[in-house]
C-alpha cells in the first residue's frame, strides 16, 4: 500500500566540514502516512510499511543511534516479529543497508538496495515504479563530494544542486508517474518527506520534515508545500537571520 525511498548522502561543505545526512520520502493511497512509516536521525534512516509494526522504525533508529548496525538491528527486530512474513521494512546507515519484505506482502511487491539507498513497495502497480523512483534519485544523488545547497545557502544562493528533501519528492513522483499505489478505489491517501543531518544551522530548513496527511494529490501537495517552505525560509532568513545568530530580537531586521 506503499512505496518509499531511504538515502544516505555523505557530504562536504564549502569550507571542508564531513557531514552525513539521512532521508526518507514515503507515499500512499490512506491518510497519515507519516505518522506511521519514516523515522530518520541523524546515524540511520528507516521505513517500515505493508502491514506496518512501528516499532520496527522506533526501535530500529534507536538502536542505530546506540551504535548497533542498521542491517544487524533491523534483521534481530523481524526475527522476534511473529508478523513479519507481513512486513517490508527498509532502510540505511552510514555503513550499510537493509531491506527487508516479507512473502505475504500483497503483490506487486519488491526492494530495491543500492550503495546508500533503499526502495521498496507494495500494493504496487509493477515494478516499474521502484526502477523509476531508483533512477530519478540516482541522476541527482549529492554523495561523497562538496556540496553548496545546505542550510541557508539553499535559498540564499544560486547553488546547482537541490536539497535532499526536494530530491526525494522528485523521486516519488517519478514512481507515481508509473502507477504508484494500484488501489484506485482508495482517493484519500498521504506522502511525507523527513531529513536529518549532522550539519548545524542558527536557522534549520523547515522543508526537511513535511507531511501531507489527507488529500487526492499527495505528491503534488507536497512539493508544493516544500516550494512554499522553501520561499518562506528565504524569507525568514532575511528578516530574523541577524536575531537567530545573536539569539536576540534586537537584531531582527525592521
Amino acid at each position: 500500500m506503499t512505496f518509499s525511498i531511504c538515502v544516505s548522502e555523505a557530504y562536504d561543505t564549502d569550507d571542508g566540514e564531513r557531514h552525513r545526512r539521512f532521508g526518507v520520502a514515503v507515499t500512499t493511497r490512506l491518510p497519515g502516512v507519516g505518522t506511521l512509516c519514516p523515522f530518520v536521525s541523524e546515524r540511520a534512516a528507516v521505513a517500515t510499511q505493508s502491514l506496518v509494526n512501528v516499532e520496527l522504525g522506533e526501535r530500529g533508529i534507536d538502536y542505530a543511534d546506540d551504535g548497533l548496525a542498521l542491517d544487524d538491528a533491523l534483521e534481530a527486530l523481524l526475527n522476534a516479529d511473529d508478523g513479519a512474513s507481513q512486513r517490508q521494512v527498509h532502510g540505511v546507515d552510514s555503513e550499510t543497508t537493509f531491506a527487508f519484505s516479507g512473502e505475504e506482502c500483497v503483490k506487486w511487491y519488491g526492494h530495491r538496495e543500492g550503495d546508500h539507498y533503499t526502495v521498496a513497495g507494495n500494493m504496487l502497480t509493477g515494478e516499474d515504479v521502484l526502477e523509476a523512483a531508483t533512477d530519478a534519485y540516482e541522476a541527482t544523488a549529492v554523495h561523497d563530494t562538496v556540496d553548496p545547497s545546505t542550510g541557508p545557502t539553499a535559498v540564499t544562493e544560486d547553488v546547482d544542486t537541490d536539497p535532499l528533501a526536494k530530491r526525494l519528492i522528485d523521486a516519488l513522483a517519478a514512481g507515481d508517474r508509473e502507477g504508484g499505489d494500484k488501489r484506485e478505489e482508495l482517493p484519500v491517501q498521504s506522502a511525507a518527506v523527513v531529513v536529518e543531518t549532522t550539519e548545524d544551522h542558527d536557522l534549520e530548513p523547515p522543508y526537511n520534515d513535511l507531511r501531507i496527511d489527507a488529500t487526492e494529490t499527495p505528491i503534488a501537495d507536497l512539493r508544493e508545500t516544500y516550494e512554499l517552505a522553501q520561499r518562506g525560509y528565504r524569507d525568514t532568513l532575511a528578516q530574523y537571520e541577524g536575531a537567530f545568530e545573536a539569539d536576540s530580537l534586537e537584531e531582527a531586521a525592521d
